[in-house]
């Protein structure tokens, strides 16, 4: 029965995608270019945009997260690439980002190696004078299956947003997720993430600001499972006409309970697509 219901439910994720993807096809062919989002091309502007969740920009990102150190585990540390695209579409006069982030366990602990549970989001943002503010959806699905993953199909609200003061761009993105369906004898998921987002942008592609630090509270716990504090640094910089966004971040975890990740590393590159 749970395999039955499973597979009905990656049908119905796999139509979703599909139409999901045939929206983004029609639109990018219908709509004109003079009503297209625009994104700031400079590379002070685009460097802020590539650091918030809500701007419409695509985007393709190769990270990599270290977990040098966890609570109340000696001599035990973690590795996991992770590939995360943003793509904006539009459906009418709705505008959304689309985001899927997949994570591949390299070496943990107790996880095995490989791919693990998935995460996508569509936002439906809306530009204002001050910024800018979105709503929408936010999915997990158990591509890490029974070894690498929560074996949970979850599904929640998401709602963020971001102003801009001077060189300033702050905000925060809250989602949202809540088991439907999966493995009875596993934990459901129930948690809600707040994001906290700070850039400070100085001159020549550089910027500072807080770290991808997510506060995440397990509701099936009754406890903070993640009280992260971090700072980032990012350059943009660009190879003839690919612009590409480096970033290293450094994170840590101040819910210590045992056998959570104490220290973070991580670095990525984002290669940006401001003009498609």
């Amino acid at each position: 029965m749970k395999t039955n219901l499973t597979r009905r439910a990656a049908a119905l994720v796999g139509v979703m995608l599909f139409a999901t993807g045939a929206i983004i096809a029609q639109e990018r062919a219908a709509t004109p270019a003079a009503t297209t989002t625009k994104v700031p091309t400079s590379a002070d502007a685009l460097n802020q945009s590539a650091s918030d969740p809500t701007a419409s920009l695509m985007s393709v990102q190769i990270a990599n997260w270290y977990n040098a150190r966890f609570h109340g585990l000696s001599d035990e540390d973690a590795n996991t690439g992770v590939l995360r695209s943003a793509i904006p579409f539009e459906t009418g006069e709705l505008k959304h980002i689309f985001r899927i982030t997949l994570p591949v366990i390299t070496d943990h602990p107790a996880l095995d190696t490989g791919v693990s549970d998935t995460t996508l989001f569509d936002l439906i943002v809306f530009d204002q004078s001050w910024g800018r503010w979105g709503a929408g959806a936010v999915a997990l699905l158990p591509t890490g299956g029974s070894s690498r993953g929560a074996e949970q199909w979850a599904l929640g609200p998401a709602v963020g947003f971001t102003a801009k003061k001077g060189q300033l761009l702050w905000g925060v993105f809250n989602q949202n997720l809540f088991t439907y369906a999966g493995d009875d004898g596993r934990t459901p998921v129930n948690a809600s993430i707040f994001q906290p987002i700070a850039n400070y942008g100085l001159a020549h592609g550089w910027s500072v600001g807080a770290s991808e630090m997510t506060f995440t509270y397990d509701w099936e716990a009754s406890r903070w499972s993640n009280l992260p504090l971090g700072v980032g640094v990012s350059k943009l910089h660009r190879f003839g006409q690919q612009s590409v966004q480096f970033n290293l971040q450094y994170e840590h975890n101040f819910a210590d309970q045992r056998g959570d990740a104490a220290d973070t590393i991580r670095c990525s590159m984002k290669f940006l697509f401001p003009t498609l």
